[in-house]
């Protein structure tokens, strides 16, 4: 979807920890992507969790007017869900149909910092667009350099060639919310799909007619 030529996202899946970290930097730059959001209006999809910056970003979204939906594996439902939840809430059987579904759902990626979860659903999203599976944003919101041992790692895949230049290029990153929204609205792929979208296999995935675009 574009507008003036710039592309913009009705709906972004943010990827973060159930934990709010061990430092208030941290909850600080959910609150402040939940109110970029807000400001842009763009509806949030995201694990389902009212604790830790899930709950935080989902509180401050739907606290602003815009659409929430959170994916959870009926398993996580006890321990990710204190109290009420936050906004809509879709159960689902298991972590693979989880990804799936907010996959479908949004427009573009964005990771918060968290633990092995967030790092799993964020690779996974890489890996797909690589794959040719989509061609949506990924972004990482580097908060305090939180992911930069994780960008070196993917430099270093470059220099010893496991990752392809090109395909280096699929993760966007930035400090603050603002910067990062900007450049992922600038994205555009410039990697060699290792297969072509047509051949995978929509369903198994999750999606639903055209590859790629929700319902």
């Amino acid at each position: 979807m574009e507008r003036d030529g710039v592309q913009r996202f009705k709906r972004v899946c943010v990827f973060c920890g159930s934990n709010s970290g061990n430092r208030k930097v941290f909850s600080d730059a959910a609150f402040d992507l939940g109110n970029e959001l807000v400001k842009r209006k763009i509806d949030l999809v995201y694990g389902g969790g009212s604790v830790g910056l899930m709950g935080l970003i989902a509180r401050t979204v739907l606290d602003g007017g815009c659409h929430v939906l959170g994916v959870i594996p009926t398993a996580l439902m006890p321990l990710e869900i204190s109290g009420e939840a936050v906004g809509d809430v879709k159960t689902v059987a298991d972590m693979h149909e989880r990804k799936a579904e907010m996959a479908r759902q949004a427009d573009a990626f964005i990771a918060l910092p968290g633990g092995y979860g967030t790092m799993e659903e964020l690779l996974e999203m890489i890996t797909w667009s690589q794959l040719g599976i989509h061609e949506k944003p990924v972004g990482l919101l580097n908060v305090d350099g939180y992911f930069n041992a994780l960008l070196a790692l993917f430099d270093n895949g470059v220099v010893e060639g496991f990752i392809k230049p090109d395909a280096r290029n699929i993760v966007v990153s930035a400090p603050t919310a603002q910067e990062l929204i900007l450049k992922m609205e600038e994205y555009k792929p410039l990697h060699k799909h290792v297969a072509p979208r047509k051949s995978w296999e929509i369903e198994q995935l999750g999606y639903s007619k055209q590859l790629g675009q929700p319902e």
